[in-house]
């Protein structure tokens, strides 16, 4: 490829509207949910010291509440299909679903709702709220990041996209099998994108 052509590459990609934006003011308030093909919850942890597994689930829903003009008055509530939980192995899912784990017959979802957002930096905060797993409901703050505001260039719509993170002791929620030789924490990561409604 000529440097010619790779210039004019160059400069056709800046050209393009895709630039970040986390001002909220260009996205107006009210209710958003998850573009489904841009979700992705896993979360990973250590196999006897040896590897860190990443495991997501393939199936959950997402509500955004938004208030732009006050974000700390926004809320957030997530709905997940547990049985959906995706290792890559399917042997290994089998064992995920079952009593050792997620006991997926008994305890179908897992939720998240939202109780105190507080911002910690211009494109930044802090969400708090009640995580429910094999019927218990214990606090989790959430580390989010605001990584973009704007109207979608392709769905044409208010788009928000979202990062957020966590760690957790699985054991407090019921799921300490194997520990310590599978450690007790998991990191947990969330990246989605929400669509105006």
């Amino acid at each position: 490829m000529s440097n010619l052509i790779r210039s004019f590459c160059a400069a056709a990609l800046l050209a393009l509207p895709f630039g970040v934006s986390a001002d909220l003011s260009e996205v107006p308030s009210g209710k958003y949910t998850l573009d489904s093909s841009h979700g992705y919850i896993t979360f990973t942890y250590s196999h006897l010291g040896f590897s860190n597994p990443r495991v997501g689930f393939n199936r959950f829903d997402t509500e955004l509440t938004l208030d732009s003009g006050n974000p700390e008055n926004s809320a957030v509530e997530v709905t997940i299909d547990a049985s959906s939980i995706d290792s890559r192995v399917a042997e290994f899912n089998d064992h995920l679903n079952g009593s050792d784990f997620f006991n997926t017959a008994e305890y179908p979802t897992i939720t998240f709702k939202s109780t105190k957002v507080e911002a910690t930096g211009e494109n930044t905060f802090d969400v708090t709220g009640d995580l429910t797993i094999l019927g218990t409901t214990k606090p989790v703050t959430l580390a989010a990041t605001i990584n973009k505001a704007a109207n979608h260039p392709m769905r044409n719509v208010p788009t928000v996209g979202l990062s957020a993170s966590a760690k957790l002791m699985r054991s407090d929620w019921g799921l300490g099998a194997y520990v310590p030789a599978v450690s007790d924490e998991v990191e947990l990561s969330i990246e989605v994108e929400l669509l105006s409604q």
